[in-house]
């Protein structure tokens, strides 16, 4: 346990007895869910060590607001962001007795048809999913405002939608999700959650291949910026809470993010040997992921730069994810 990293002691929230409680009515809870998440056997001493501090101080947080907390969750491709989520909620809701709803900036990107309409008239490279612009950022502010109760009771039934990237699509409105009644804790994750502008002196030179060859000009790089400077601002504004899951490296999101896509090649292979459809799986190759990857890379390495610094907590994973250093900018 002495080499484990541990939640800063100035900022635990809760004494020795309460902890122990809640971290024993977290295991019992993820007891039936420790195979889903694919967490290794030190859960229990990073349940004890990390993620129960972390939602204690969050109870903390939430008791010094006014209404339902919103709580940001920042991370580039493969960091685990959904993989925090799951444990935040499960923290949140069994070892506190907390509501939690939680809602990914991937759900709310546009239609492949809107996006293919920017595509025919802004620049090609907004057809891909990803960039500030390809999202619908009215509806991730009306979502929130709504799950937050602004708009009364009517509002306490809220909808939320889901986007299939199997088919590039969002979900018919029949498939979305569906939320009633009050929530104390609203989590939004995504890779760009809480991401800022760049200077426009910034967007100047290429950071790779993809912008030198695809965007010379810089025009599909400067629409993506002015969104940030735009709506994202009022969607990003709407959080009390930051947390950062800061990757080591542009190379680490390249490595994590192809181990993602061999997993999905897993359950090609185990639909193909049940026979089942295998089509609407779209596995990436190689040189697909890095191109894929490069449509991030400019922000993805000016978060990595601005934003350890400015985020509430930031986790910082090491090269084998973990969490290496817990570095918290916003105090108790």
């Amino acid at each position: 346990m002495s080499s484990l990293t541990r939640w800063p002691s100035d900022q635990l929230c809760l004494s020795d007895e309460e902890r122990e409680q809640a971290v024993s009515k977290v295991e019992q809870a993820f007891a039936s869910t420790l195979e889903s998440l694919k967490v290794d056997i030190g859960l229990v001493e990073m349940l004890e060590s990390i993620y129960v501090p972390l939602g204690a101080w969050l109870v903390a947080q939430k008791n010094q607001h006014q209404g339902p907390l919103v709580v940001g969750i920042n991370g580039a491709q493969g960091a685990g962001k959904s993989t925090l989520f799951n444990l935040i909620e499960v923290i949140l809701e069994e070892g506190f007795g907390l509501k939690v709803v939680g809602l990914s900036i991937d759900d709310i990107y546009k239609t492949r048809s809107e996006r293919e309409e920017m595509a025919h008239s802004i620049h090609s490279l907004l057809k891909t999913r990803g960039v500030p612009g390809t999202h619908d950022v009215d509806l991730g502010i009306e979502l929130i405002r709504g799950l937050k109760g602004e708009f009364g009771e009517e509002g306490r039934n809220v909808k939320i939608p889901v986007f299939d990237k199997s088919i590039d699509d969002r979900c018919p409105t029949a498939l979305w999700q569906e939320w009633t009644g009050e929530a104390d804790v609203i989590v939004l994750e995504g890779w760009c959650v809480g991401a800022t502008a760049q200077d426009e002196s910034q967007l100047a030179e290429s950071v790779n291949d993809l912008e030198r060859s695809e965007d010379p000009l810089g025009v599909w790089r400067s629409y993506a910026n002015k969104q940030l400077e735009g709506s994202y601002k009022e969607l990003f504004g709407l959080m009390d809470v930051l947390i950062m899951l800061k990757v080591p490296s542009m190379e680490s999101v390249f490595e994590w993010r192809s181990q993602q896509e061999k997993k999905l090649a897993e359950r090609v292979r185990y639909f193909y040997d049940t026979q089942q459809p295998t089509q609407h799986l779209r596995i990436m190759n190689e040189r697909e992921i890095r191109r894929f990857i490069q449509h991030y890379e400019r922000l993805t390495r000016n978060m990595l730069e601005e934003m350890p610094g400015r985020a509430d907590v930031c986790l910082e994973l090491n090269e084998n994810h973990k969490i290496g250093k817990i570095r918290i900018n916003k105090p108790l």
